[in-house]
């Protein structure tokens, strides 16, 4: 690469000045011998296990380097200077964690000779057991975790990127605090499986490991009220290396919906959500904010007897990954009840797809009118008022009136949004879901592969009783490519959510945290909560 990053640090060490100081590494990066033995176990796959550094071949390759900085005097004055430093919250599908800007220009001196140092010394001490001509810049920044704060799994690919390293300037540290750097395992397709090693933080230790298409790991949520867990982080760059394709997953399987008329919504829903004019003025509403949330939706015996019915311990549950995308559980219906087996009746039933298109005013059904047809009409009495010439062709179709801003004219070039288009030209609405359980530690992100498309996205929850947003647990909606959130859907009990989204719009679910347990003084048996989630499709 011969262009330098915007931010990397470069090799220049720190300004000379009345307070410069020196980074001294520990000696064990000078000792030819163990340098030579490191990097020939490194080659071969095999572990080092030296009191002074450490090195591991699963689930990727790694390696611990205790005492990193010679001096204790200067690990203290570095960690002060960095406290020191302005830190901005950060908080989006992946992550929650307060992070300095970037540390390559920063002139204060510990921070500059910690630079230096990475940049000369330690570089070349990478270079030589890693095999990796390694550039002379790095990306470097700050973090600090705290109660609650998460870094969710992730590969940390990024072109050029060779070797991430992580020192740590923390407080005596347990696991039992959390922030551990939690390594995962992989599939044949190159997707995370399982943590299969955790490495607590520990006071001047400095963790290095290879960014490879199947690095990946986490940062666990930070469980200590009262310590920080700060860091000094960043990456080392090289020659690109070529990567796997992007493993493609299959989607939920879509499907028509069921032949069942309007009788199953009178024994369902709340009967101010069949009232015509109830109807009219919901569909007014979506149109004008592409969401709504309709509140006690189902009968209050009905909602009751779903809550009760899904605590039965006969059902089965299986996670549902890979972590890199989510992770929650989701049921298996043939396990289910008959009354949930006929609630996801309901929720595909030819009633309820009607009922949608009067919610929203999409075509979900064949009876409801199109946006062609309201053209139509409006055309012919244009025509009988004002004895006008016959009307043009037929212009090609508008998207919805009511759609997302942030639309775009072309295709998604993903297999699931492929997929998607393909089954609704055949002109059959479909839809596709799944029955979901959430506690501590789920969460699901905006990935790659996520399908882009347009939908009418439909939330129900049971079980929320004083659910707080601090929890976590939203459904975020966000713009493609960006951290802002253009809409929140809170969990709440007895409550439909209905959101229509097009190709730039993602979303995911927060991770939920700690705080969650919180709501046992409340509720001592409530460590969970459901819900049922729909998409349709035109």
């Amino acid at each position: 690469m011969g262009s330098k990053r915007r931010g990397a640090a470069a090799v220049a060490g720190p300004k000379r000045g009345k307070r410069e100081a020196r980074a001294e590494l520990c000696a064990a990066l000078r000792d030819a011998a163990l340098r030579e033995r490191a990097a020939a176990v490194w080659g071969r796959g095999e572990p080092l296990r030296h009191e002074a550094a450490a090195v591991e071949p699963t689930p990727f390759r790694h390696g611990v380097i205790p005492g990193f900085l010679a001096g204790p005097a200067f690990a203290e004055a570095l960690r002060d200077e960095l406290l020191g430093l302005g830190f901005r919250r950060r908080s989006n599908d992946l992550l929650s964690l307060r992070q300095s800007e970037e540390l390559g220009g920063r002139p204060e001196p510990h921070v500059a000779a910690l630079r230096h140092a990475l940049c000369e010394e330690f570089r070349a001490w990478l270079s030589a057991v890693t095999q990796i001509e390694l550039e002379p810049t790095i990306d470097i920044s700050c973090a600090k975790y705290e109660y609650t704060d998460v870094l969710l799994c992730h590969d940390d690919e990024l072109e050029g990127r060779r070797i991430a390293f992580i020192l740590y300037l923390v407080p005596p540290w347990e696991k039992s605090n959390g922030g551990t750097l939690d390594l995962y395992s992989t599939d044949e397709h190159f997707q995370p499986q399982q943590i299969v090693k955790s490495l607590v933080p520990s006071w001047n230790t400095l963790v290095f490991f290879e960014v490879s298409p199947v690095s990946f790991h986490q940062v666990s949520e930070v469980l200590s009220e009262e310590k920080c867990r700060l860091s000094v982080s960043g990456w080392f760059h090289g020659p690109s290396i070529v990567r796997p394709a992007r493993h493609t997953e299959a989607p939920l399987p879509r499907s028509p919906h069921i032949p069942y008329d309007h009788e199953i919504l009178y024994e369902w829903i709340n009967l101010v959500y069949l009232d015509m004019d109830s109807q009219a003025q919901i569909q007014e509403e979506f149109e004008e904010r592409s969401e709504i949330l309709l509140k006690d939706f189902l009968k209050k015996e009905k909602y009751q007897l779903l809550c009760e019915t899904l605590e039965n311990k006969d059902i089965q549950w299986s996670s549902r990954g890979p972590a890199n995308k989510r992770l929650y559980e989701t049921a298996e219906e043939d396990s289910l009840p008959d009354i949930l087996k006929k609630f996801l009746q309901f929720l595909r039933s030819e009633a309820l797809f009607l009922l949608l298109s009067n919610f929203t005013g999409l075509k979900l059904h064949f009876l409801a009118p199109s946006d062609e047809d309201e053209d139509a009409e409006e055309g012919r009495a244009a025509d009988t008022a004002v004895h006008s010439s016959p009307k043009p062709e037929q212009e090609e179709p508008e998207q919805h009136a009511d759609s997302n801003p942030h639309q775009s004219d072309q295709p998604a070039n993903i297999p699931e949004a492929q997929d998607s288009e393909m089954q609704n030209s055949s002109g059959t609405p479909v839809c596709a879901g799944e029955l979901r359980r959430w506690t501590h530690g789920h969460y699901s992100l905006v990935h790659d592969a996520q399908a882009t498309e347009f939908a009418l996205d439909l939330l129900f929850f049971c079980g929320c009783e004083d659910w707080d947003p601090e929890y976590g647990g939203f459904t975020s909606y966000i713009a493609k490519g960006e951290d802002e959130e253009l809409l929140t859907v809170n969990p709440e009990d007895n409550c439909l959510a209905l959101v229509y989204r097009d190709k730039e719009t993602m979303k995911f679910v927060k991770y939920i945290n700690h705080r969650s347990l919180a709501r046992l003084k409340k509720h001592p048996n409530r460590t969970r909560f459901w819900d049922f989630s729909f998409a349709y499709y035109e």
